[in-house]
């Protein structure tokens, strides 16, 4: 059971990526699939999730607006599209699936039992 999160790279302010997280050894079915930022010297952070069986989706305040969840067509991929990026973004992002999570749990993080490795994701000029 793993996740694979991929995509990150540098790109200057204004600019776009797109992560992707895929699954192997399971499918997202009754998963809340979310994505988690960390930059240095500060906490982890929620960014966006999506709850797959529902495709209810989630955004981190920060994030909300420019951010996009979407869901692959394959039930073990899921992306996050970034738009307008500002050198605060800059983090190492991190996939993580957690099991049939209520809305009022989502954010946390402590409630996700599998992670991605993360992936870089800077914002400079």
């Amino acid at each position: 059971v793993q996740l694979q999160a991929s995509g990150g790279g540098l790109v200057h302010p204004g600019g776009s990526l797109r992560l992707s997280c895929a699954a192997s050894g399971f499918t997202f079915d009754d998963y809340a699939i979310g994505w988690f930022r960390q930059a240095p010297g500060k906490d982890r952070e929620f960014v966006a999730v999506v709850r797959w069986n529902m495709n209810m989706k989630y955004y981190g305040d920060s994030v909300k607006g420019r951010f996009t969840i979407s869901r692959g067509n394959a039930k073990s991929t899921v992306f996050l599209q970034m738009n307008s990026l500002k050198a605060e973004d800059s983090a190492v992002y991190y996939c993580a699936a957690g099991p049939r999570l209520i809305s009022g749990l989502i954010r946390d993080e402590r409630r996700y039992t599998v992670w991605g490795q993360g992936t870089q994701v800077t914002v400079s000029s």
